[in-house]
């Protein structure tokens, strides 16, 4: 079955559900999915990804066989 024929199936199957509240578990489940990881870190982890955004920027970057090297050195 293609993605196109699961799909109608599946909104099939959700429109003829009866019980509200399996159908908000499914609404759930759809929501949950949608988000973006980001959204779910914590403050400091946000601040620590721009920062490395901004490194990046900066062009402050090593390859990851030197990473691997500096910390092997450690």
């Amino acid at each position: 079955m293609d993605i196109q024929a699961s799909k109608i199936e599946l909104a099939k199957m959700i429109l003829d559900l009866e019980d509200s509240k399996l159908i908000e578990k499914v609404r759930k489940l759809i929501t949950k999915e949608k988000k973006d990881f980001y959204d779910e870190l914590s403050e400091d982890e946000k601040l620590e990804v721009r920062y490395g955004i901004e490194q990046l920027d900066r062009g402050e970057k090593i390859s990851w066989e030197d990473f691997k090297i500096r910390r092997r050195s450690r």
